[in-house]
């Protein structure tokens, strides 16, 4: 039962946008209190439960694999897979955290100024302006360097070593936090409510 109350569960806002993913335990604390509802495709339509229908609709409907249910002491019970919010409706965001990984991401592991693609152990960052020039550690200020490069240009300014920027260093987009939670767990239940290719926009502007 601990693991399946441990499995994801794919939650949407009152506008139904994926917003986030939850262990099923939080989930059926959310049904409990009457803040969600579940969503489960039917035929050609989505049909929501409360948690009491829901178990009413488990009795009638028992799942094909344990996996997919908890045990209670009288009956079994389906597991969600997408809940819908009951009052909730923003989509909400969260700022890219200023890492070495998500400036390499930004950059496409591509030196900034040689245009060279390399693997990261053969990259560095490189404060565009030095810090002895009081160059701040900015999105707007950091770029993915080879070392080469990154040599060449020692504590200088890119134009006092002769080297050009290829492209403007910029803060990424706000992404919605969906993005960043889903990873590789997905069920095939959540593909109506997840448009891939929308979800993993490019970071740079």
């Amino acid at each position: 039962m601990e693991v399946a109350l441990d499995q994801p569960v794919l939650v949407l806002n009152r506008l139904w946008q994926a917003v986030n993913v939850i262990g099923a335990r939080r989930a059926f604390g959310l049904l409990a209190r009457g803040h969600a509802q579940v969503v489960h495709h039917h035929q050609d339509d989505f049909r929501t439960f409360s948690m009491l229908d829901w178990i009413d609709f488990s009795v009638s409907n028992p799942p094909r694999a344990p996996k997919e249910s908890v045990r209670t002491p009288t009956r079994l019970i389906r597991l969600p897979r997408v809940i819908l919010l009951t009052f909730f409706e923003k989509l909400p965001c969260k700022e890219l955290k200023l890492t070495r990984n998500n400036v390499f991401e930004r950059d496409k592991n591509v030196c900034q100024y040689c245009s060279r693609v390399l693997p990261r152990e053969q990259l560095n960052l490189d404060h565009v302006i030095p810090r002895d020039y009081d160059g701040k550690t900015t999105w707007e200020n950091i770029v993915c360097s080879c070392i080469r490069c990154n040599s060449r240009k020692a504590n200088r300014l890119p134009h006092e070593a002769g080297m050009r920027l290829i492209r403007k260093p910029v803060r990424p987009k706000w992404r919605p936090v969906i993005s960043m939670v889903l990873g590789t767990h997905q069920h095939k239940e959540w593909k109506d409510f997840l448009d891939i290719a929308y979800w993993n926009v490019e970071l740079e502007e």
